[in-house]
């Protein structure tokens, strides 16, 4: 189904929980006010909501958090969703932590790929900005998803000024050796307390590591580079500096049930306890609501959201 704008919308973000064993400084902020169970939707309903995105045309999801693994049954959600008929792609997005428990079995489930959120190399950075967590647990992670065949493996680095930019070489030099895809993506004013310098644009890596070569673009929202040797990818996110909302084809859903047309709008339909044609005209009615763009992001301009990163979904 297309939008007023005449995008196609083809891809359906699913949180699960607004929960994370991390807390990360830009996602997560302090006192997190846990929901109780009958507060989210059960998988049940998360299938009924795929299903009939589904039959408007939706044909990836992705399985968010929080951390998606926390919730009990994530790997059963999963394998519900592949038994849907119309959906071709289900990924996952994840800090990696828990994935040496749960690779195989998502594998097995029907998962296509796995995206792995990682901002520091460095084990003390790391523990500091997710709030105590341990880098070797990630790698971990990153290992189990390559063993399992969760490919081609994408790993998500928050660009934060003062913080990780002097890791930017360490981490395009991954790709060297790895066939990974490298994403840096820029950190979006939703959340935490981070000064202007914090904000870099994407075109810094590409100022760091200048031996980088465009790559044709795959329809995807990364601006894809490559070493000359190199046997990854080092992909620029830039919804600050250069935004992508003319080929956005994509819905949000939260854990509570409520769809996001945009990411940086406050606008939401409540979608749970709606059935067959009420549903579809619901998802009818989210996909119509999608602004033709978001309003300026920056260091003075913080996101209109409403909310906090977990609570939507990575």
């Amino acid at each position: 189904m297309k939008d007023q704008f005449d995008r196609e919308i083809t891809y359906l973000r699913i949180s699960v929980t607004d929960l994370c064993n991390l807390r990360c400084k830009y996602c997560m902020p302090d006192g997190v006010c846990q929901k109780r169970h009958e507060d989210i939707l059960s998988f049940e309903e998360i299938a009924e909501i795929a299903s009939a995105a589904a039959q408007l045309g939706v044909r990836k999801v992705r399985i968010t958090g929080g951390e998606p693994l926390v919730r009990r049954g994530c790997v059963d959600l999963c394998r519900m969703i592949a038994q849907i008929p119309g959906i071709e792609e289900i990924d996952l997005t994840t800090n990696g932590t828990l994935l040496d428990r749960y690779a195989k079995d998502l594998k097995a489930a029907g998962v296509t790929r796995v995206n792995i959120s990682i901002d520091s190399l460095d084990p003390a950075k790391y523990r500091a900005i997710t709030g105590g967590g341990e880098l070797s647990a990630a790698l971990a992670g990153i290992r189990a998803a390559q063993e399992a065949g969760l490919i081609p493996l994408k790993l998500n680095t928050v660009l934060i000024g003062g913080f990780n930019d002097d890791e930017i070489p360490a981490f395009v030099k991954l790709t060297r050796t790895e066939p990974v895809e490298l994403r840096f993506i820029e950190l979006m004013p939703m959340g935490g307390h981070f000064g202007p310098e914090a904000y870099l644009p994407g075109d810094t890596v590409l100022e760091r590591v200048p031996a980088l070569e465009p790559v044709p673009h795959n329809g995807g929202v990364a601006r894809l580079y490559r070493l000359p040797d190199g046997k990854g990818r080092v992909g620029l996110i830039s919804p600050l500096s250069r935004h992508f909302c003319a080929s956005c084809n994509r819905l949000r859903l939260t854990s509570e049930g409520h769809l996001k047309p945009c990411l940086h709008s406050d606008r939401e339909i409540y979608v749970r306890g709606k059935h067959g044609e009420e549903l579809l005209e619901t998802l009818r009615q989210a996909i119509y609501a999608k602004p033709r763009m978001h309003g300026v992001l920056d260091a003075e301009h913080p996101s209109g959201a409403g909310r906090t990163m977990n609570t939507i979904g990575g």
